[in-house]
């Protein structure tokens, strides 16, 4: 019995522009709706050098030094973006029954990546997305209650802190 509802997505890119930037780290975790873990996915995209030595840089990559540095040693060892959506078309097949839901933060940055990469992904995935910011929004500006989570900005990390949070938020509703 495939139990997985919610496909938990981030991903690391050279930055977000997706017509310019490219995924460079992604990790998915199924679950099921009371957010029980059935599995969990990682994989390293290789994209040539010369690009992320264009794109990055800045102050978030400057504040986010060792996050960058170590995305940039990955990188030999990457995979190419369509063996990587091979796998995570398997991971649905294995785990997800018709319908599977993209969750995360903000997660329609992600959305706009997996579409222009990983097409096929896109065309499993339901229209409707489980957005964890818009529980954020709502609970510091209508209630001024905030939720920190590490950003380490590795995707695993913030996959697993997404959920966190998502628990907290969901603990005000008992």
């Amino acid at each position: 019995m495939k139990r997985a509802k919610l496909l938990w997505v981030d991903l690391e890119m050279t930055g977000l522009e997706p017509e310019k930037d490219s995924i460079l780290e992604v990790a998915a975790i199924a679950t099921d709706m009371q957010l029980n873990e059935i599995a969990r996915y990682e994989a390293v995209i290789k994209v040539p050098e010369k690009l992320m030595k264009e794109r990055m840089v800045g102050d978030f990559w400057e504040k986010n030094a060792e996050s960058r540095d170590a995305l940039i040693a990955q990188n030999e060892n990457g995979q190419p973006v369509a063996k990587v959506e091979e796998e995570l078309l398997k991971f649905l097949d294995e785990h997800f029954g018709r319908e599977v839901y993209l969750a995360g933060n903000s997660i329609h940055q992600d959305r706009k990546f997996i579409e222009r990469e990983m097409p096929e992904l896109n065309k499993r995935l339901h229209y409707r997305m489980l957005d964890v910011s818009a529980w954020k929004i709502y609970f510091e500006h209508a209630l001024n209650k905030k939720f920190t989570k590490p950003e380490n900005h590795r995707a695993l990390d913030d996959i697993e802190g997404s959920i966190g949070e998502l628990k907290w938020y969901l603990t005000f509703l008992k």
